[in-house]
């Protein structure tokens, strides 16, 4: 058996991790790691002739010679491995988690620290138990900082996951309802994504940014009595800094406070949503944390342009889309129609498309956000997905009695319809779980 540090040993000469044995790097290791429906130890051989140094396998009857290192577990190999290079990083590796917002408060700490550091962070959605380590593994002695994402849809997945990344530093952008399914309710999700502030606390020396206008999150700090705080919000008079919306247009534009100077100052974005408003200042305070002078912070904020579909401006011929289909969950719904309802447009749109992982309370939960679209300040409402139907049903009253409201079953339907009422010069909120493919509809626009 090849032990983890003979393992680390080989990676530092071949530091290149490769784990689809169609898209082998030459000189790399290849992880062959299993899935739903594959073993990739079946893959092992193909892997060393596209070029691999080695191959990491599991299975003995694929051991064909020195190249292919047999371990008990591949996954567990390359957990361990990240783990060992993680002790040998001496810089500052941001941790954070959240019901919603993890991806997008990455990349503003990423475009922020970068501004003066060399700073690698998660890319993609490469934020789970194999994409972690494999964060953890693309950090090199060049970088001087990083940003690790971590999701998770049940409880010990953060634990785990910050056991790897061993963040220095952490921030949870927030408790919400997501992955109720599997974290088993809103307390599962606050005890699972609390896990990150337990590593914290047991770190010692971790520094933690708190949100303090959100009192879940205040609360879970004080029970894991962590310390050092950096808070930011405008609750607390000990917050680095604070700031406020300006103006109700589609794109952010925020004044912020240095608290410690009480020096002002005002920045354009790229984002959409008033709800990002604390994903800014979390960004903004570790920019501050780590000495970066207030007009490089604003150089970092303002040059962010999301690009991943989650709270994304797209301007069309004659609409302006707020493209947020990438996930969503019952809480990032109400705060997205919540600022479509604020944003001063001539003509507003929701067209919103059904949540999954709601478990049990699905039907619950879609109910709640026809309701809350239904009374939301908006011309035209349009819900796509058997969830949205079947809860429309379950509120006594069908579909088509709804006033400008609209139910089908798919995203096929609902494009059938569009081309036939084409929407024009509005602001329109497209939104739904992943698994609906709403893209799709942008071309109608």
């Amino acid at each position: 058996m090849t032990s983890t540090e003979a393992l680390y040993q080989l990676y530092l000469k071949y530091p290149i991790i490769s784990t689809d044995s169609r898209k082998i790097v030459p000189g790399s290791l290849f992880f062959a790691l299993k899935g739903d429906k594959f073993d990739a130890n079946t893959f092992a051989e193909a892997a060393v002739a596209s070029g691999a140094a080695y191959t990491v396998i599991d299975n003995p009857a694929y051991q064909l010679s020195e190249q292919y290192l047999l371990v008990p577990d591949v996954l567990m190999a390359l957990q361990d491995l990240a783990r060992r290079h993680r002790r040998q990083l001496h810089i500052p590796v941001i941790g954070l988690t959240g019901s919603n917002g993890k991806t997008t408060t990455k990349e503003l700490i990423n475009a922020v620290l970068s501004q003066r550091f060399n700073t690698y962070a998660t890319q993609g959605n490469l934020n789970n138990h194999i994409g972690v380590p494999l964060t953890v593994l693309s950090i090199n002695k060049q970088h001087e900082a990083a940003v690790i994402e971590m999701g998770a849809n049940h409880q010990k997945e953060i634990e785990l996951l910050s056991s790897i990344a061993q963040p220095s530093h952490g921030l949870i952008t927030n408790v919400g309802k997501a992955h109720l399914e599997g974290f088993g309710g809103i307390a599962g999700v606050r005890k699972g994504k609390g896990e990150l502030y337990d590593f914290l606390a047991s770190a010692k020396k971790g520094i933690t940014f708190v949100n303090s206008d959100d009192p879940v999150l205040v609360a879970m700090a004080h029970e894991r009595s962590l310390h050092p705080i950096v808070y930011y919000g405008n609750t607390d008079n000990s917050s680095m800094v604070s700031g406020k919306i300006i103006g109700n247009d589609a794109l952010l534009k925020l004044e912020w406070t240095d608290k410690r100077s009480q020096n002002s100052y005002i920045v354009e974005t790229h984002l959409t949503g008033e709800y990002n408003l604390p994903n800014i200042l979390a960004a903004i305070a570790i920019g501050l944390y780590f000495d970066i002078d207030p007009a490089v912070i604003n150089a970092g904020i303002s040059g962010y342009q999301p690009n991943n579909n989650r709270s994304q401006i797209t301007h069309t011929a004659t609409n302006i889309l707020i493209c947020d289909y990438y996930n969503a969950n019952p809480s990032s719904m109400a705060v997205a129609i919540e600022n479509l309802s604020k944003l001063d447009a001539a003509q507003k749109v929701l067209i919103l498309g059904d949540m999954f992982e709601m478990g049990a309370e699905a039907g619950a939960e879609h109910e709640t956000i026809i309701k809350k679209a239904l009374a939301a300040g908006v011309d035209e409402r349009i819900f796509i997905g058997a969830e949205f139907q079947k809860a429309a049903q379950s509120m006594d009253h069908g579909p088509s009695t709804i006033d400008n409201t609209v139910f089908h079953p798919g995203v096929e339907a609902a494009s059938a319809y569009l081309k036939n009422n084409p929407i024009q010069n509005a602001t329109v909120l497209i939104k739904g779980s992943r698994g609906m493919a709403l893209e799709r509809l942008v071309e109608l626009f």
